[in-house]
C-alpha cells in the first residue's frame, strides 16, 4: 500500500507538470524533444494527462483497504510489492508512445508498455488461470510486436528514414514521384502490416481472440488496467498516422486505411453476436470492448475534422464508463467474497476475481441499491440509450461516418447495437428482477469511501452530460483542431 501511495503522488505530480505545459504558447505548433524522437502537442499532452488521471484512480484501489469482512486475513493484492512499479513502467511506455515521432521510439515505447503488461497479468503467481492468461497474452503480444517491427523495417527500407515527419512528407508528395512506384507500394504494405500489429494490441477483429480469454483469466484489479491504458495510448498514436497518411493510396486506388474500416465492420459483428452466448461476466465485457473498438475504428477510418472529434469524444467516454464498470465489479466482489468462499470448490481464484459469472450479480439491487443503479446506468450508456453519454458518442460517430460515405458500416453499427443491447439488458434484468443468488452478510462489509466517491462521480458524468455538454465538447474540439493544424 505504501508503494501504491508513493506511485499515486508521482502520478499526481506528473499530472500537474503536464497540465502546466499546456499553457506554453509554442506548444500549439508542436515541440520536438530528444532530436526528434518525440513530439509533443496539445493532443499528446491532453491525453497524457487523461492517462495519468485514470492510472491514479486505478492505483487507489491498492493504496487503501477496500473492504472489511470480519476476518484478519490479508487481501492477496496487498502482498505484491511489484504491482505499482510495473504500472509505472507501463504508464511510462504509454506516455512515450503517445508522443513518439520516430520509428525507433515507437517500437521501444510499445515494448516498454507491452512487457510491463505481460508481467502484470502474471503477477499473482498462485493463480494458475492468471498465469495461463498472461502466457497467452505474451505469445500473441509477441506476434503482434513482430508485425509492428516488420512494418517499421519495411518503412525504413523504402523511405531511408526513421523519422515519422519525413515519412509523412514523402507520402504526401507521392504525386511528384520522389521515390519509385515500387517503393510507394511497399510503403503502403508496410503501413498495413504495422496497422495489423496495432489491431492485435487493441483487440480489433479478426485479431481479437486473445481478449476474452485474457480478460477472464487475470484478476479483476489487473483487468481494469489492461482494458484501458494500452488502448488509449495506441489509438492516440494511430490517429496521428492516419491523419498524415490517409491520402496515400495503393495502385488500385484503395487507401491503406480501408483495413481500419474492414476491422471496424468485423469488430462490430463479432463483439455483438459472440457476446450473446457468454455466461462469464468478464468475457462478456471483453466482447463488449471489441464492439466499442469497432466504433472507435469507424471514426478513425473516416478521417475528417468531425470524425476526429467523434473519435476523441468516444474514446474518453468509453474509458470512463469502462473504468466505472470494473470499479463496480470490484465493489460487488467485496460484498460477495464471504458468500463465495462458501462455494470455493466451484469457483477458482475467488480471492482475485470474486465476480466471475453473470448469475453472481442476480438481485444485487437488494444488496446495495446505489451500486446496482450505478451499474445499470453504465450498462445503459454502453447500449447507447439517451440521454446518457454513450448515446451522444455513438451519434457523433455514426453522423461523421455517414458524412464520409460509410453508409453500409453505419447501418451494420446500428444493427449490432440493437443486438448487443440484448446481453446488456439481460444484465439489468439480473440485477433488478431476480432474487439474490447469495446471502450477503452486510454487517461485515464496509465499502471504502474512495470507491463510493469515485463510482458516484463517474456515474454522474455518465448521466449528467446532457446538462453540461459544452465543456467536454470544447476540449475534444481543441485537441482535434490542434492535430489538424499540426
Amino acid at each position: 500500500m505504501l508503494y501504491s501511495r508513493i506511485s499515486i503522488l508521482i502520478m499526481l505530480y506528473s499530472s500537474i507538470l503536464v497540465y502546466n505545459s499546456l499553457s506554453v504558447s509554442s506548444l500549439s505548433k508542436g515541440i520536438g524533444l530528444y532530436n526528434g524522437l518525440f513530439h509533443i502537442t496539445p493532443l499528446t499532452q491532453g491525453f497524457s494527462l487523461f492517462i495519468l488521471i485514470i492510472t491514479t484512480i486505478i492505483l487507489f484501489i491498492t493504496a487503501f483497504y477496500t473492504r472489511k469482512d470480519g476476518s484478519d486475513k490479508k487481501i492477496e493484492q496487498f502482498k505484491v510489492i511489484e504491482y505499482s512499479l510495473l504500472i509505472s513502467f507501463i504508464v511510462s511506455g504509454a506516455l512515450l508512445l503517445v508522443c513518439a515521432s520516430d520509428l525507433v521510439s515507437v517500437f521501444i515505447s510499445i515494448e516498454l508498455q507491452s512487457y510491463g503488461l505481460y508481467l502484470l497479468c502474471t503477477i499473482y503467481r498462485n493463480s494458475e488461470r492468471a498465469t495461463l492468461g498472461g502466457l497467452t497474452y505474451f505469445l500473441l503480444g509477441g506476434l503482434s510486436s513482430c508485425f509492428i517491427l516488420l512494418g517499421i523495417a519495411l518503412l525504413y527500407v523504402n523511405t531511408g528514414t526513421t523519422n515519422l515527419d519525413n515519412i509523412y512528407i514523402i507520402t504526401n508528395l507521392a504525386e511528384y514521384n520522389i521515390l519509385s512506384p515500387y517503393n510507394y507500394d511497399n510503403i503502403n504494405y508496410a503501413l498495413i502490416i504495422m496497422c495489423i500489429g496495432f489491431l492485435f494490441k487493441v483487440a480489433g477483429a479478426p485479431f481479437h481472440t486473445w481478449a476474452p480469454d485474457v480478460y477472464d483469466a487475470i484478476p479483476t484489479v489487473v483487468t481494469t488496467f489492461v482494458a484501458l491504458i494500452p488502448k488509449i495510448s495506441i489509438f492516440i498514436f494511430m490517429v496521428e498516422i492516419v491523419n498524415h497518411t490517409s491520402d496515400f493510396i495503393l495502385v488500385n486506388q484503395i487507401p491503406w486505411t480501408s483495413i481500419l474500416a474492414l476491422s471496424s465492420l468485423m469488430s462490430l459483428i463479432v463483439g455483438s453476436v459472440l457476446g450473446l452466448s457468454q455466461s462469464r461476466i468478464k468475457r462478456l465485457f471483453a466482447y463488449s470492448t471489441i464492439s466499442h473498438v469497432g466504433f472507435i475504428l469507424l471514426a478513425l477510418s473516416s478521417n475528417s475534422v468531425e470524425s476526429l472529434q467523434a473519435f476523441m469524444f468516444y474514446l474518453i467516454q468509453y474509458s470512463l464508463a469502462n473504468l466505472n464498470i470494473f470499479l463496480i465489479l470490484l465493489s460487488i466482489g467485496w460484498y460477495l467474497i464471504r458468500s463465495i468462499k462458501k462455494e470455493a470448490s466451484r469457483l477458482q481464484d475467488v480471492d482475485y476475481s470474486p465476480v466471475q459469472y453473470i448469475t453472481q450479480i442476480k438481485g444485487f439491487l437488494h444488496v446495495n441499491t446505489m451500486l446496482g443503479i450505478s451499474l445499470s446506468l453504465t450498462i445503459f450508456s454502453f447500449v447507447g440509450i439517451p440521454p446518457l453519454i454513450g448515446f451522444f458518442a455513438k451519434q457523433m460517430v455514426l453522423s461523421s461516418a455517414l458524412d464520409n460515405g460509410y453508409i453500409f458500416i453505419s447501418l451494420i453499427a446500428i444493427l449490432t447495437s440493437v443486438i448487443g443491447a440484448v446481453y446488456y439488458l439481460n444484465l439489468v434484468k439480473e440485477i433488478f428482477f431476480e432474487k439474490p443468488y447469495y446471502i450477503v452478510e452486510r454487517e461485515f462489509v464496509t465499502l471504502s469511501g474512495y470507491l463510493s466517491i469515485t463510482i458516484s462521480i463517474l456515474t454522474l458524468i455518465i448521466i449528467s452530460y446532457m446538462f453540461v455538454p459544452q465543456e467536454l465538447l470544447n476540449a475534444t474540439n481543441i485537441l482535434s483542431l490542434s492535430l489538424v493544424f499540426s
